[in-house]
């Protein structure tokens, strides 16, 4: 009986329906090749360009006690730490002299791209030098350093400096007022940096998760007490109430898991993103790592659509 109804007008209508192959490729193709505006990826130029330049900083007193010729993390040292593809411009830093002028030279570039000043090559600097400073000392490399390095790459295949930058205002004297158009190489960098997002966030919480102190409601106690690295004294006011303990404790797991997930569904995403902005940073502070926080931060506002809230 079926046949009676196969004619050829069904039989075109059928062929006229897309594929579940046809509407995965127009979903792939939508997401990575869609030209986007350039100011989100600008906003995180700006978030993590300071934030590396920080890290960058941060390096400056001990430079030469840790990588200068004599240095704590000699060659033999760093041989048994460090991929043998790894590469770095500081092995080429045979003087304290040399390896002070990298180290100048990686801040100006840092510092360029954080204003957007010379950006496509500052760019590709910015994170060729950062992830030679990261391959000098691996064993110095923290969560948030880590974060950064692929941001600083992610940024380099984009047009970070389209907008928000110094080369944006040059442009405008120069007198080409209209902004440059959406490009595919934005949303590639950003799709690159919702992606890494996501996953770290899943993969934190699947980490914490496996610890018994984030079952049982004591991991944030846990964490107030490192005073070795903690930012502020959260002890008192966890010692008067194990309730708030344990919602500390549950909600930062639980807070990764839904943004890991949520933040590719658009309802869920426009609530999401401007909380990331927050929460990250607070949970970053809580665990004694404010600059993961802060990464975190800049990672997510890579889902900012300026031109009608979140996207």
């Amino acid at each position: 009986m079926s046949g009676l109804h196969d004619t050829p007008a069904t039989r075109a209508q059928a062929d006229d329906e897309p594929s579940l192959a046809d509407a995965i490729g127009a979903t792939w193709n939508r997401y990575w090749f869609t030209p986007a505006d350039a100011r989100p990826l600008a906003i995180v130029r700006i978030l993590a360009g300071s934030l590396a330049f920080a890290i960058w900083l941060s390096y400056a007193a001990d430079l030469e006690a840790w990588f200068g010729p004599d240095g704590i993390i000699s060659r033999e040292l760093l041989g048994g730490w460090r991929s043998p593809w790894a590469v770095s411009l500081f092995d080429l830093a045979g003087s304290p002299g040399l390896l002070h002028g990298l180290w100048v030279a990686g801040a100006v570039v840092l510092a360029l791209l954080t204003v957007g000043l010379a950006t496509p090559v500052a760019s590709v600097l910015a994170a060729i030098f950062f992830s030679s400073l990261l391959h000098r000392g691996p064993m110095l490399v923290g969560p948030a350093d880590d974060i950064v390095a692929v941001i600083l790459w992610c940024l380099a295949i984009g047009r970070a400096g389209d907008a928000l930058s110094i080369d944006r205002l040059l442009a405008a004297r120069a007198g080409r007022a209209a902004p440059p158009a959406p490009t595919v190489r934005t949303r590639v960098a950003l799709g690159l940096l919702q992606v890494h997002t996501s996953v770290i966030a899943a993969a934190a919480a699947v980490a914490q998760l496996k610890g018994d102190v984030w079952w049982d409601g004591t991991a944030a106690w846990w964490l107030a007490t490192r005073s070795g690295s903690r930012v502020i004294d959260v002890t008192g006011l966890l010692a008067r109430s194990e309730y708030l303990t344990n919602l500390l404790t549950h909600a930062i797991p639980l807070w990764e898991l839904v943004f890991a997930v949520g933040a590719w569904f658009t309802p869920l995403r426009r609530l999401l993103i401007p909380a990331a902005l927050v929460a990250w940073p607070l949970i970053g502070i809580l665990a004694g790592e404010p600059y993961w926080g802060l990464a975190m931060a800049a990672l997510s506002a890579a889902y900012l659509r300026l031109t009608g809230g979140v996207g």
